[in-house]
């Protein structure tokens, strides 16, 4: 049963993360495309999540977290980067 249900969020994220993809394709301002692109992270999250249930290991967590961070991070940087025209002061 909780295969059925892991296949389902699959589909789910990634269905998600090919609307996202659109967004940031052809969104209107260049705010919606950061916005996409922290939502794609976040759905990539959840996906090796849901991959290291289905295997039943841990690996895929922590690389989830490391993953997190690294999304965080380039985020705070763009968005930064876009209001101040430079990264480090």
């Amino acid at each position: 049963m909780i295969t059925y249900a892991l296949i389902f969020a699959f589909a789910c994220y990634g269905l998600a993360l090919l609307m996202n993809l659109y967004r940031v394709l052809t969104g209107p301002e260049l705010s919606d495309r950061i916005l996409a692109l922290d939502t794609m992270v976040i759905n990539a999250i959840a996906l090796l999540i849901l991959y290291g249930i289905l295997r039943g290991t841990t690996v895929y967590f922590e690389a989830s977290m490391l993953f997190a961070m690294v999304g965080f991070i380039s985020t705070v940087a763009y968005c930064r980067y876009l209001l101040r025209g430079g990264i480090i002061e």
